[in-house]
């Protein structure tokens, strides 16, 4: 299915009805777009697949629809969150269609047809990614958007340029495109166009946007977790009614902090940012973007570095101490989080 996560099908979506699926969360990861990276973390597909799982039953205790249906057991059974013992990576979730967009040349060069998107569409995948950010730490792709003139403070809701590190009263909402070859950010207008919305569901997006937000953000809290920005997708069902699908309130889904230090994807995301592939990719991308390249990985003069055993065993045990901490269950035997940010810091000290 991706990078990151592989799907089981079960049963096939019709056009009228749900099919039924299992995502078995693997330990790889994938940074800046590239896909999968040469290294795999230990536990990480376990903790994703809980941690997600325990997010959906919280969000469906409050009334909002997800495609989840529950987690496999060793037993190879479909049970709630509650009756898991050991942990698992297989998540079983109803099944929506997916109807890519077309690729067409324009203007000489190449944009995607989203015609087959109308109101009468029911049953699918909408092809956008949902977007909230509560603040603005360092990182952010936010402030390099702005920079480039690729956003404007108009269409982010703000009436000021931000800081690295800013939180704001309100959240801000984001969105980008989903199913094409490069993800890019999109004004709500135009989001709102090419997933053909009317106005009262871009609302009702917004809604279910803010719900996850406020309750992702107090789930984390408990644990002692700042939750600074994260990403949802959404479906309609075969009512045409909104559901969350993917998977929700992951350290791959989120960005979290904990006493100024990051609790996600970014650690490894800093780690790369220092090495000459990185650079290779960011001239790649803006390379293919000038001259409309399908695929900007082609361009890339080098291969991503392996991470070193450290650095893998510092994330690793922080996914797992972090679902251990936000579910309450001590599904991983790993020291606390406090303790990997301990060995984290004397790591950064070690590497200057």
């Amino acid at each position: 299915m991706g990078s990151v996560k592989d799907l089981e099908i079960i049963k096939n979506p019709s056009e009228i009805a749900m099919g039924i699926g299992r995502f078995h969360f693997s330990d790889r990861y994938s940074v800046f777009d590239w896909g999968e990276m040469p290294d795999q973390i230990k536990g990480k597909g376990e903790a994703l697949c809980l941690m997600g799982a325990y997010c959906f039953e919280k969000l469906e205790a409050q009334g909002i629809k997800t495609h989840y249906r529950g987690l496999v057991n060793n037993n190879g059974k479909t049970v709630t969150f509650k009756k898991i013992v050991n942990p698992t990576n297989v998540m079983e979730v109803n099944l929506v269609n997916v109807y890519h967009p077309k690729m067409r040349r324009k203007n000489n060069g190449m944009d995607y047809d989203y015609s087959l998107y109308t109101q009468k569409l029911k049953n699918c995948l909408i092809p956008l990614e949902i977007i909230y950010r509560n603040g603005l730490p360092q990182g952010s792709s936010v402030f390099n958007r702005l920079e480039q003139g690729k956003t404007t403070l108009e269409d982010l809701g703000i009436d000021h340029t931000p800081i690295p590190g800013e939180h704001f009263s309100k959240p801000i909402f984001d969105v980008s495109t989903k199913l094409e070859n490069k993800d890019r950010y999109l004004t709500w207008g135009r989001a709102k166009k090419i997933a053909g919305l009317s106005d009262t569901e871009l609302i009702a997006i917004k809604s279910v946007l803010l719900k996850v937000n406020s309750t992702i953000t107090n789930l984390v809290s408990k644990a002692g977790l700042i939750n600074e920005d994260g990403k949802i997708e959404l479906a309609f069902d075969n009512l045409r009614k909104l559901i969350i699908v993917d998977v929700v309130g992951t350290l791959d889904e989120c960005r979290f902090m904990y006493n100024g230090f990051h609790i996600s994807k970014e650690i490894v995301r800093q780690f790369y940012r220092k090495t000459n592939w990185y650079v290779d990719v960011e001239s790649s991308k803006r390379t293919a973007e000038q001259q409309n390249i399908k695929n900007w990985k082609l361009l890339c003069k080098s291969q991503p570095l392996k991470l070193d055993n450290k650095l893998i065993n510092i994330v690793s045990g922080m996914y797992m101490a972090t679902t251990n901490a936000i579910t309450k269950q001590k599904f991983f035997d790993v020291d606390s989080l406090p303790k990997i940010i301990e060995c984290y810091k004397e790591y950064l000290v070690e590497k200057k």
